[in-house]
């Protein structure tokens, strides 16, 4: 069975937020380990921009990017610097100084910002479904992360002003993604955000410390590095075949893998309201897959869901 655009988009969001549910895990113990999480995660995104470079300048693709007008190229730095520098530099900081769960929990969010986002500046327009789904999962996180151990401090804010960041980053991304290849916009998110990183390590004279990073450090960037490349590919894949609003969505099934990992590898529990939550979190999911799996008419026009 040929499947439809939606179909393969559903397929690419889904496999993103797997990526992001191990992504977030091992971040966690990145951040930590790290004397300091801006050189970490600076270092980690000059390799994934180098990888995607590489994607890039294959002849299918550099033929397309002979195309692009200065605009384009001015929209590329700006989606650098949105998506690829400031909230990765608020993000690991704050990541550093929280945990996994907490982060986890407050990244996902990014489903409502986005969805207020999409609705006048996409016109994407909220059925009953992709609402009902949207409080469900909102409802799943807060039980997932236990309703007495919340708790918000000044890394839980540095986490939602990336959030916030990442959330402009995908209603631009979308409108971008009508007329540039996902590869290259990819590839431009990680190598513009890399520049804006290196301007920003050494302008705060933090230079030297990218000679002092360790064998266990090496092994935690190439690791995350990975993990990175896979999810900016699949996201913007998804991005480009699905409304922003849905696809941010489905990336909220990552909360619980998160948590899931923690609690196997860590804890060694699992209680009662994080299974609450993983449920409502799966079901709103699956109702949101099943409707588009099914969903086989061809999109014009507006975004309609």
């Amino acid at each position: 069975m040929t499947l439809t655009k939606k179909q393969k988009g559903l397929y690419l969001a889904l496999g993103t937020a797997v990526i992001s549910g191990f992504s977030v895990f091992f971040n966690s113990f990145a951040a930590k380990s790290a004397s300091n999480p801006y050189i970490l995660t600076t270092t980690k995104n000059i390799i994934v921009a180098l990888l995607l470079g590489c994607l890039i300048l294959t002849p299918l693709i550099r033929t397309k990017l002979k195309t692009l007008t200065k605009h384009d190229w001015l929209k590329l730095i700006l989606i650098g610097l949105i998506g690829g520098s400031i909230p990765f530099l608020l993000f690991f900081k704050g990541l550093s100084m929280s945990n996994a769960v907490n982060a986890g929990f407050i990244h996902k969010t990014l489903f409502i910002w986005v969805t207020i986002l999409a609705i006048p500046l996409l016109k994407e327009k909220l059925s009953k479904i992709q609402l009902t789904a949207a409080i469900m999962l909102f409802v799943g996180n807060f039980f997932l992360i236990g309703i007495n151990s919340w708790s918000f401090g000044k890394a839980d804010l540095l986490i939602l002003l990336a959030t916030l960041f990442w959330s402009a980053e995908f209603v631009f991304a979308k409108k971008l993604l009508q007329q540039i290849d996902a590869k290259i916009l990819a590839w431009a998110r990680m190598f513009f955000g890399s520049f804006f990183m290196i301007i920003f390590i050494f302008a705060t004279n933090q230079g030297a410390q990218f000679f002092s990073l360790n064998t266990a450090s090496w092994s935690w960037i190439i690791l995350t590095a990975i993990f990175l490349f896979a999810y900016v590919l699949t996201w913007y894949n998804a991005l480009k075949k699905l409304p922003a609003s849905i696809v941010a969505s489905i990336l909220v099934i990552a909360s619980p893998i998160t948590t899931l990992l923690k609690n196997i590898f860590i804890s060694n529990t699992y209680s009662a309201h994080q299974v609450i939550g993983s449920l409502i979190i799966l079901s709103a999911i699956i109702g949101i897959s099943i409707f588009f799996y099914k969903f086989k008419k061809h999109e014009t026009g507006k975004q309609t869901i």
